[in-house]
């Protein structure tokens, strides 16, 4: 009997073990499923609103590139900027309204058969489109140029003070991107220039920036054929670029020059503010490997003396700061021996010229 009642209890108490295990799967099965329908529903939202942010940035972009802006070609980092915030660097923006029938009498008077090729800089696609009807039988070609780098400002252009005498480093220029000369020959370099209304509007980096590359541009012909420059905007262009006799006509806010090439060529071997020595060319390559060099501060004084007394002042402002260059003074007949015996005494080395 005893025997029995151990085999019956047994038996029950596996059957209730295997009740109570079956009971707790119960529960939790249900609660598995519950969670995973929990967790599928915020994974389908998201992807919903993924594919919807990507419709609406594709949809963005295509209509920035619908608009109305100027035509720039642009480097990767630029590209990226302008595909996602949909506009151009303010600092080249110009919003000066065109006056056509001025660039038309300006064009007028460059006294040739018509223009082979027309380089656009600085301008947007109805200007362009403007400039089509206006000389529909010239070649009209859009010119691309990079933005200058934020940290590129007048300051580094111009700086108060360099290293002259080349004991810690040799100062060096920022780089300024330039344009990609066409295959094309072109005839007439047409420019849009921003002018702010602010005090030091001729300070622009920017409108520094597109005249530099248009008369790069410009210098960069072959042949003998000759190129205009021709710039709208309000505020006069760089005069020490483009001089008052180079200025062929001036029709309210359209300056056309016609720029001695030679010259301007020139012009553009020097650096492109005071961040940089003015070397002669040749030397460069042997001043920048390190080798020693011999300079010298050199003036001109002729046909008065009135200016004896701030070479004096020059002279020792120079020594004052240090320098140890040579100090030459080159005067003419007009300067007596009264004040030469001053310039020689304040350490000016004196060349007699005619």
């Amino acid at each position: 009997m005893e025997a029995r009642q151990r085999s019956s209890v047994s038996f029950e108490d596996i059957y209730k073990q295997r009740l109570q295990r079956s009971q707790v799967k119960d529960v939790e099965k249900p609660f598995h499923i519950k969670t995973a329908k929990c967790k599928f529903p915020p994974l389908k939202l998201v992807l919903v609103i993924i594919t919807f942010a990507t419709f609406v940035i594709l949809l963005y972009s295509s209509t920035v590139c619908n608009q109305d802006h100027i035509a720039h070609p642009l480097s990767r980092p630029h590209f990226v900027n302008k595909w996602i915030w949909g506009a151009s660097d303010p600092r080249y923006i110009s919003d000066l309204d065109i006056d056509w029938d001025e660039i038309t009498k300006a064009t007028e008077k460059m006294n040739s058969n018509g223009s082979e090729g027309i380089g656009l800089l600085n301008f947007n696609k109805s200007e362009t489109n403007q400039w089509k009807q206006i000389l529909p039988n010239a070649k009209h070609i859009d010119l691309h140029l990079d933005y200058i780098e934020k940290n590129v400002t007048w300051d580094s252009l111009y700086p108060e003070w360099i290293d002259e005498e080349q004991e810690e480093e040799v100062p060096v220029c920022p780089s300024l991107p330039k344009l990609d000369v066409p295959a094309k020959r072109i005839d007439l370099i047409a420019v849009k220039l921003p002018c702010r209304d602010e005090w030091n509007w001729s300070r622009d980096v920017a409108r520094l920036h597109l005249q530099l590359a248009a008369a790069r541009l410009a210098a960069s012909a072959k042949g003998s054929y000759p190129v205009h420059l021709l710039f709208v905007t309000n505020c006069f262009p760089i005069p020490n670029m483009f001089t008052c006799k180079e200025l062929l006509v001036r029709e309210g806010n359209t300056w056309l020059y016609k720029p001695d090439l030679n010259m301007l060529r020139e012009k553009l071997q020097l650096p492109v503010g005071s961040c940089e020595l003015a070397l002669p060319l040749r030397a460069k390559e042997r001043v920048y490997s390190g080798n020693v060099h011999r300079e010298a501060y050199a003036t001109i004084l002729h046909s008065a003396h009135v200016y004896v007394c701030g070479a004096i002042a020059a002279a020792q402002s120079i020594r004052m700061a240090g320098s140890t260059r040579d100090l030459v003074i080159l005067v003419d007949e007009t300067i007596s021996d009264y004040h030469r015996s001053g310039l020689a005494a304040a350490g000016w080395k004196i060349r007699t010229i005619q």
